[in-house]
C-alpha cells in the first residue's frame, strides 16, 4: 500500500493531467455535430498507421524468444490494419449518404 501511495505521490501532477485531458475530452467530443462525428472518427482510426508501424518496429526489435513482445506486435499490427481499414469505410459509406439520387450507378 505504501508503494502504490508513494507511486501516486510522486506522479500526482501526471495523474491530474490525465484527469483534465479526459474532461476536456469528454466537453470537446460533446459538442461535435452529429454530422462531423462519423468523418472525424474514420479520420482518427486511419491515424492508427502510426500504431501499425511502431509494432512493426517493435517486433523487428524483440529478441527472437520474447514471445510476448512478438505477440503483442502482431496483435498490435492485426487491430491498427483493421482500426485502419475500418476508418476508410466509413468515410467511403458516410461520403455515399452524400451524393445524390441521379449519382448512383445503376444495377440493371
Amino acid at each position: 500500500m505504501e508503494t502504490l501511495l508513494g507511486w501516486i505521490t510522486t506522479h500526482q501532477q501526471i495523474i491530474y493531467i490525465v484527469i483534465l485531458m479526459g474532461f476536456v475530452g469528454i466537453e470537446v467530443i460533446g459538442r461535435v455535430p452529429s454530422v462531423l462525428h462519423t468523418p472525424l472518427m474514420s479520420g482518427a482510426n486511419a491515424i492508427h498507421g502510426v500504431v501499425i508501424i511502431g509494432a512493426i518496429i517493435v517486433m523487428g526489435n524483440a529478441e527472437p524468444g520474447n514471445y510476448l513482445a512478438l505477440a503483442l506486435g502482431f496483435l498490435a499490427v492485426i487491430l491498427g490494419t483493421l482500426n485502419v481499414v475500418g476508418g476508410f469505410v466509413v468515410t467511403d459509406r458516410m461520403l455515399e449518404m452524400f451524393k445524390g439520387k441521379g449519382n448512383k450507378k445503376s444495377t440493371h
